[in-house]
């Protein structure tokens, strides 16, 4: 069988910071661990390093794993996890995860070699959208104060790479690097206690404070001098922790009124410490300076009279505006902030005022000279920070399951006497009753009637989305997004929800406005089929029409992790694409723009992969500069641990958005009809192959949930939320992100493979194959994705697990189907890609990948032994430890396994 570490392969050129913290490391173990736990753990990882590289005998030399004790293991894993971690910061730090062109200044340069002038990529910004959206998707198997201790190790790099030998509070750098590798070391890993919202409130918003709110204002900084003009404020990021309720019962009314309060609290903390800097700043005096009427107007309604500062407007004026924010901080927030105003001020009423007042202080700086100290700056970043940030810090999604606003609309209507029997009525009663309510102002619900315990709950969130319009603004909450929507009742049972807050209502004019936008999540093959149809009997109707003309937009949600679960990687893909083509038209008919938010995981499985190939492989006419992504789980540590990496991280985003949207097509008419119908032979016969193993093979579920540690990793404390829908124990209950993650761990990753290598051996024209695959950007993502994942699997390692497998006949049987169908996708795809090996054409992710490949194993092998061990009853406590610990080990490892 094919391995991905091939003996063909060039020798691996080992990134020198790896070497550098590998070998501190080492110097940490011998330090804290001991002598014995030193050489052991150098033994196994030398074995496992031979054995990787094909040299003659390793394969029958000792692995030394016998002989380490639950102990010993425990401190062997927690060594390999760390050099997971220190390899991760160090390719983070060499560029490995950024993409040649991935930056703005690129693809402006991209789109004028092409003809297209700053003019039309301005105003494609004038109406741009782009979003990251930060949810609590269980994959983070890290505990923060791991990763606050690497992002401490990456900042003291950065001082190396500067020449620096010595911190800024003159310790030796090297003995501080070392500090923090020895305090890794002596860190729990693991949770003890499982995470509640609240948890998942404050891990998020430490990546704001952070990260986002000083990032987005110096990105902006930087794509003014690119564009030489100032875009409006088109990258923002958005959040699902305390809004999503979809399978979380957890989260209800008080956990989304202190996301927001949080939030606030975060933004407007950012804003007070930016306004104090401001103030020991701007020291220009009246005596040596001009100052408009405005500054000094602004001044004198400061309230500031202290005498040695009667010549300083500006310092006065931020004394005034930090006074007034301070009370809107007060007001919002209830309590004093940190640092209070010995002045006073009315609380601002929205962000515009206080943007109001920051701009009149950069408009006087700007009246004298060329404008240097008003333009950019500290001012300028707050000022841009303000309008990216509002109040609110970022826009809080809502989310739910259409089964739960059924039984929650069934509920008002019945009690108010509209209809004894919603459930019971088609979908056109459905329809026409739902439109009856939603023509009239008057609620159904009545706070004299009792509901259930679910009613009350959902009525509670909406009256809290309601209120914090009120506090922080229409921005705060914008979408509602609705889980397994298959009908356009789904969409207009949402809208009478929120019309018992007031967030749909007709006005004096008898118009609908809604203030709050009903998004369909449509995940499942068959919802991907249908969601054009139901998207344009929605539009058809006129209440929905006026109200989306008006907004100018509307979003449709599309799901990566549902549709591979139901019908496998290419399928999924495919399906995807088509519904985003086969939507375009029918927006442009309602006469609105399409946004497209695409629900992306970590692993291949679930979209992961580039996300700059990924948005440029859209099909064209579907970006138009709008669009949002969640990030979750360990992609968020990933891809915005460090101001640096966010940094570059966005840039691709952006960059790709903008390429998506203005980029010529690069295929032919004929080629785009060639390749679609060839996608379609290659999905249908890949989406019989997956279904037939997953969902049509005797045994599978149990295969599936004894050869994988499904069971071990739903009792990981990652997550506030269940690893499955309901009890059930069927994989259509599951949800995806555990069905990805347990067979990443035991390095089968079959939904991010299975049925492709079926569709490319059974596909006859293997020109046209090669053709799409060297030319088609929508391929070539898909191909690039799938290799990876080829490359991480290991079905020899995968092997080690089915002894677990209780019925050995069934289960041999089954891995037999799985080992040949990675072997016919392996064939295919270098047939395809003209390779001899994986990742041959990408040398960077090859070196990646086999570098830490025989760390990897040695942790699979122990896996194995302490599986087997707790499933034959075996109680120590330092088993269950053991497989979480290389549950965490081999997630860092593989970076994207969830």
């Amino acid at each position: 069988m094919a391995t991905p570490a091939s003996s063909s392969a060039p020798a691996i050129t080992q990134n020198p910071d790896i070497r550098y913290l590998g070998r501190l490391l080492g110097d940490v173990i011998r330090a804290y661990g001991g002598e014995k736990i030193y050489k052991q753990t150098e033994y196994i990882r030398s074995a496992s390093v031979d054995r990787a590289r094909g040299l003659h005998g390793a394969d029958v030399v000792d692995t030394g794993l016998d002989a380490l004790s639950l102990d010993d293991t425990l401190a062997f894993v927690r060594g390999f996890m760390l050099f997971s971690m220190l390899a991760n910061l160090a390719e983070d730090r060499q560029g490995v995860a950024a993409e040649p062109g991935a930056d703005v200044a690129s693809a402006v340069e991209k789109l004028e070699s092409h003809g297209i002038d700053r003019k039309a990529i301005l105003d494609l910004l004038s109406h741009a959208l782009i979003v990251p959206v930060l949810t609590a998707h269980p994959t983070e198997v890290r505990r923060k104060s791991m990763i606050d201790h690497k992002n401490r190790i990456a900042d003291l790099m950065l001082l190396k790479d500067n020449g620096r030998s010595e911190t800024d509070e003159g310790e030796n750098l090297d003995e501080a690097i070392f500090r923090q590798i020895a305090l890794l070391w002596q860190t729990r890993p693991l949770r003890r206690e499982k995470l509640f919202v609240a948890d998942e409130i404050e891990n998020v918003l430490a990546y704001f404070r952070d990260v986002f709110l000083p990032v987005l204002p110096a990105l902006y900084a930087r794509w003014e001098r690119v564009l030489d003009a100032r875009p409006p404020s088109f990258l923002r990021v958005g959040n699902w922790i305390g809004g999503d309720r979809d399978g979380n019962p957890f989260v209800q009314a008080p956990q989304l009124r202190l996301a927001l309060a949080k939030g606030c609290e975060a933004a407007l903390s950012f804003y007070m410490d930016a306004l104090h800097a401001l103030g020991a700043e701007l020291s220009l005096s009246t005596e040596l300076a001009h100052v408009p009427q405005a500054v000094l107007d602004l001044a004198d309604a400061s309230g500031d009279v202290s005498p040695s500062r009667q010549d300083e407007p500006y310092r006065r004026a931020i004394s005034g505006i930090y006074a007034r924010l301070a009370a809107t901080y007060q007001a919002l927030v209830g309590k004093n902030p940190s640092r209070p105003s010995a002045l006073k001020g009315d609380a601002y009423a929205s962000p515009a005022d206080l943007r109001r007042d920051l701009v009149t202080v950069a408009q006087g700086l700007a009246s004298e000279g060329n404008g240097a100290l008003a333009t950019g700056g500290a001012l300028g970043r707050l000022i841009r920070a303000v309008e990216t940030f509002g109040f609110h810090l970022a826009t809080l999604d809502m989310r739910q399951n259409s089964d739960v606003h059924q039984s929650v609309v069934a509920e008002l209507l019945k009690v108010a006497g509209v209809e004894a029997d919603y459930a019971s009525l088609d979908e056109y009663a459905r329809i026409a009753l739902l439109r009856r309510e939603l023509a009239n102002n008057r609620p159904l619900g009545t706070r004299f009637s009792e509901y259930s315990e679910q009613t009350a709950s959902e009525l509670a969130i909406v009256l809290a989305a309601a209120e914090a319009h009120r506090v922080y603004g229409p921005q705060c909450i914008t979408h509602y997004i609705i889980s397994k929507a298959e009908s356009v009742s789904d969409l207009l049972e949402v809208n009478i929800i929120l019309k018992e807050a007031g967030l749909w209502r007709l006005g004096a004019d008898g118009t609908p406005q809604a203030e709050i936008m009903a998004v369909p999540l449509f995940e499942t093959i068959a919802d991907l089929e249908a969601a054009p149809k139901i998207m344009g009997a929605y539009f058809g109707l006129p209440e929905i029409a006026g109200v989306v003309q008006g907004r100018g937009h509307q979003e449709v949600m599309i799901g990566y992790s549902d549709s591979n679960k139901d019908g496998g990687y290419i399928t999924s893909t495919w399906g995807l694409f088509q519904a985003s083509k086969a939507l375009a038209p029918v927006f442009a008919e309602a006469g609105t723009a399409m946004q497209l938010f695409h629900g992306r995981g970590g692993a291949v499985g679930r979209g992961g992969g580039s996300s700059f190939a990924a948005i440029q492989a859209q099909p064209k006419g579907t970006v138009q500069g709008r669009i949002r992504i969640t990030e979750q789980g360990e992609v968020i540590a990933a891809k915005f641990g460090t101001r640096d990496v966010a940094m570059t991280n966005l840039e691709a985003t952006t960059s790709a958005t903008l390429l998506a949207s203005l980029e010529p097509e690069t295929i032919s008419d004929r080629d785009a009809v060639r390749f679609a119908g060839a996608m379609d032979e290659l999905s249908k016969t890949a989406f019989t192959a997956y279904r037939d193993l997953v969902y049509g093979t005797e045994g599978f579920k149990e295969f599936f949930r004894q050869l994988t540690p499904i069971q071990e990793i739903s009792g990981l404390k990652i997550g506030s939320r269940p690893a499955s829908r309901t009890k059930s124990t069927r994989i259509e209950d599951l949800r995806a992100i555990p069905w990805v993650f347990s067979w990443a761990q035991a390095r089968v990753m079959l939904p991010g493979w299975y049925g492709v290598g079926h569709a490319l051996s059974a596909f006859e024209d293997k020109a046209l194959l090669a053709d799409m695959a060297q030319h088609w950007s929508f391929l070539q993502s898909a191909m690039a994705n799938l290799e990876m994942v080829l490359a991480k699997s290991d079905l020899g390692i995968a092997a080690h697990y089915l002894p677990l497998v209780e019925d050995q006949t069934k289960g041999q049987v089954i891995f037999e189907r799985i080992r040949e169908g990675w072997e016919m996708t392996h064939d295919g795809l270098l047939a395809a890609t003209a390779q001899s090996r994986l990742l041959e054409k990408n040398p960077k992710l090859d070196s990646s990948i086999r570098l830490r490949l025989p760390y990897i194993e040695p942790l699979n092998l122990l896996q194995v032994e302490l599986m087997k061990r707790h499933r034959g009853g075996e109680d120590d406590p330092r088993i269950k430890e053991g497989i979480e610990l290389s549950i965490n080990a081999i997630a860092t490892a593989l970076r994207n396994s969830g």
